[in-house]
């Protein structure tokens, strides 16, 4: 997967978790975790490259925050569009 995306899940039409896929090898799977700021948790490869966030609290993540988040890993920066979905409901 070469491009990043976002996968959430909804409970009773409210974003109730979220998936950050980022670009990946084919068959990486998550090796070990860190809580990077509350509500969010990165996962590592086991070659130690970050393959994606998971979002716990998705109505309360910021744009700023998980660019923040994404600038530490020296990733680009997300936009408004790839955060839209945990704002459609």
């Amino acid at each position: 997967m070469k491009e990043s995306y976002l996968e959430v899940t909804f409970r009773h039409g409210r974003p109730f978790a979220a998936y950050y896929y980022l670009p990946r090898e084919a068959g990486d799977k998550s090796a070990r975790c860190r809580r990077i700021e509350p509500g969010m948790v990165v996962d590592y490869s086991v070659d130690g490259l970050p393959i994606g966030i998971e979002i716990t609290a998705p109505t309360k993540l910021s744009l700023a925050d998980f660019n923040r988040v994404l600038q530490d890993l020296g990733l680009p920066e997300a936009t408004d569009d790839d955060l839209a979905p945990l704002h459609a409901a």
